[in-house]
């Protein structure tokens, strides 16, 4: 490896390791729990390094690994007898104060977020938690922009209603 290609993998793992809180708290709203939620992120870093030459340097590293981390969720834990649990713990970390009215908000937002569809809890997640822009949404969700506003405005329509216990059963169209 020459000396160009060993300092982009330093700067590389460097990068990887600032994402890492992002990508905890993204796998722990996909998937509940965790243990299982470590499990994820932990797959998701050994296929990044394992697959470091496919990402393309200056592009936005954050959106990428979460691309990855959407893949392996979609192919190990939809797929299988580990599809997620309703029980979302601590999975969104905002600061509440003791005994108030936020505090309960929080559990039922925490509550009424596990109760979404995937495509709608992704989605919310990616654009209203981790802040990223609807093209890279888009990128990682691997959709169409408009099916990325379109999902997200249905998510906030449908929280919104869960929250104000309004909600009613949604049918699924394939």
């Amino acid at each position: 490896m020459g000396i160009f290609r060993k300092g982009l993998m330093s700067d590389f793992n460097e990068l990887i390791i600032e994402q890492i809180p992002r990508l905890r708290r993204y796998a722990r709203a996909l998937v509940g729990e965790r243990a299982r939620a470590d499990d994820l992120v932990q797959d998701t870093l050994e296929r990044a390094w394992s697959r470091f030459h496919l990402w393309q340097h200056g592009s936005n590293l954050r959106a990428w690994l979460f691309t990855v981390m959407h893949n392996i969720f979609v192919n190990q834990y939809r797929s299988s007898d580990r599809g997620r649990t309703t029980a979302i713990d601590d999975t969104i970390e905002i600061a509440v104060r003791d005994g108030s009215d936020d505090a309960m908000q929080m559990r039922d937002l925490h509550r009424s977020l596990a109760q979404l569809p995937d495509d709608y809890r992704e989605v919310i997640l990616l654009v209203g938690v981790e802040q990223l822009t609807y093209e890279e949404a888009s990128d990682v969700l691997r959709v169409p922009l408009g099916t990325v506003m379109s999902r997200l405005s249905r998510a906030r329509e449908r929280l919104h209603a869960l929250m104000s216990g309004q909600a009613k059963t949604l049918r699924r169209v394939k």
